[in-house]
């Protein structure tokens, strides 16, 4: 088998170290990462960071493996491996995604999604965001909650491509496509999937959405009492235990 991390935005595959450090030696063994372009791999030509884009991304880097893949999401990285629980089972053993809260039907999108959805507005938020050296860079990650040493890592690949993808990514996901996604969620059923739910992170909708979004594809709901957004580095131990038990009952 194998266990293949996908980060989200706006980071790099550094966020996964400390959790897969927690992992037995045996399943170290197993992990692969797929950073997604701009956010860890290179952009290909042709390539317009969209969505759909990056679901079919993701399908190809799944179908090179050769062994069934238990596959990890966090943030977008999260909606894209719900995107090939619901289309592409057959590339998978079982499923993680933090952000099942967003196919809801009453979900709404976070606050700093909306300013890089809105032209003008994301266009200035993502040149400050990246601008400036590497520790300027790492310092801000901080403020996001993003701890160092990680933070620093993180901002050493940030800059105006990975800008650039952001406001393409969010802007074509806006919220009448993010219902119309929803209405598919029950297909995610067709692997086994488990949903953590950092309780601290307010971005993908309430504790009481996210398990409805959970029972709605099927998943195993593990709440993250104390811990946010970024719960693989808030606590990497606890994290690991949480994804090992799931695995566990596979």
């Amino acid at each position: 088998m194998t266990i293949a991390f996908v980060n989200g935005v706006p980071a790099t595959p550094a966020v996964w170290t400390p959790l897969i450090n927690e992992l037995p030696e045996a399943l170290r063994r197993r992990v692969v990462l797929l950073g997604p372009p701009a956010f860890g791999a290179p952009v290909p030509p042709g390539f317009n960071a969209t969505f759909d884009e990056y679901r079919d991304w993701l399908v190809d880097e799944l179908s090179r493996l050769d062994s069934p893949v238990d596959l990890v999401g966090q943030s977008l990285g999260g909606g894209f491996v719900l995107e090939v629980a619901m289309t592409r089972p057959d590339l998978i053993r079982s499923w993680v995604s933090d952000t099942v809260g967003g196919y809801e039907p009453d979900y709404t999108w976070h606050e700093i999604a909306k300013v890089w959805q809105t032209p003008g507005d994301g266009e200035r938020n993502v040149e400050q965001l990246f601008s400036g050296d590497a520790s300027e860079r790492a310092a801000r990650m901080v403020e996001w909650g993003i701890p160092e040493p990680t933070a620093g890592e993180v901002a050493l690949e940030q800059g105006q491509e990975m800008g650039k993808a952001i406001l393409s990514l969010y802007r074509s996901v806006p919220q009448q496509v993010l219902l119309e996604r929803g209405r598919d969620l029950p297909a995610a059923a067709a692997r086994p999937g488990l949903v953590p739910i950092p309780t601290e992170d307010f971005s993908v909708g309430s504790t009481a959405l996210r398990r409805r979004a959970a029972g709605r594809a099927g998943a195993h709901a593990a709440e993250l009492d104390g811990i946010g957004h970024w719960w693989m580095l808030d606590d990497p131990a606890r994290a690991a235990r949480m994804l090992i038990d799931f695995w566990n009952i596979l």
